[in-house]
């Protein structure tokens, strides 16, 4: 069940109906799968992919237009209008040529006194973009933590999976001992299930390190915007 499920989650991201999509079983390998390098250090500039950076920038430069558009309402708006028509003193010449008329020029309107509707308006953009600031800055924050986590991960599970590859190397070792001094009467064969038994959960532990290994690798990628590939930077 649960593989159907990532079979699907797979289609989806890829873009297909999960009817549509299969991948095939592969066996697993107990050697880890030959990892990603990761580089030594990383420029910041890789965050600029990843899209809830993108949005909470996109959001605080909206917010900072926001405080502009509070701004103008202080100045007078200056209009431009033209009116042309006929008019007259009785009906008989209303629409004679003489009884013409036409004008243009600019018209300039300010409000005098409005309660500080225009002051409160203009200190609730200020704080929205004060608000905005933050949640664009706890963004950044929240992504270089994503960053030092997974990488801090890794250098850990590399090191445990070195001495989980010893640990696994000696067990088996010590099972095929056990194997041989069974079959030369030596020992009972409770020595050998005892010693299978920990060559199974050294195993056990060494696959589940790889897969650790793995997820770290995904989120490190994902935190970072999709790799540390500097030539797929967003370009201005």
């Amino acid at each position: 069940m649960q593989r159907a499920q990532y079979e699907h989650a797979l289609a989806i991201l890829i873009g297909k109906p999960p009817a549509a999509f299969s991948l095939p079983p592969v066996p697993l390998n107990v050697q880890p799968p030959e990892l990603p390098s990761v580089p030594v250090a990383l420029p910041a500039q890789l965050l600029e992919r990843r899209p809830d950076i993108a949005a909470a920038e996109r959001r605080m430069a909206a917010a900072n237009e926001q405080i502009g558009i509070a701004k103008a309402a202080y100045y007078p708006t200056l209009n431009l209008a033209a009116v042309a028509g006929f008019e007259g003193s009785s009906l008989l010449n209303w629409l004679n040529w003489p009884s013409r008329f036409w004008a243009v020029g600019p018209g300039m309107s300010e409000t005098i006194f409005d309660g500080g509707r225009r002051r409160a308006t203009a200190e609730s953009a200020r704080a929205g973009y004060d608000a905005s600031v933050a949640n664009y800055r706890q963004s950044v924050l929240t992504s270089f933590q994503q960053v030092e986590d997974n990488l801090v991960v890794l250098r850990v599970l590399s090191a445990e999976s070195v001495q989980q590859h010893n640990a696994t190397a000696a067990s088996e070792e010590a099972l095929r001992l056990f194997q041989n001094r069974y079959a030369g009467g030596v020992d009972t064969y409770l020595q050998v299930v005892t010693s299978q038994t920990t060559a199974l959960e050294n195993e056990r532990n060494d696959i589940d390190l790889m897969r650790r290994r793995l997820e770290a690798n995904v989120l490190l990628i994902k935190a970072v915007g999709g790799g540390w590939d500097v030539s797929v930077l967003p370009r201005l």
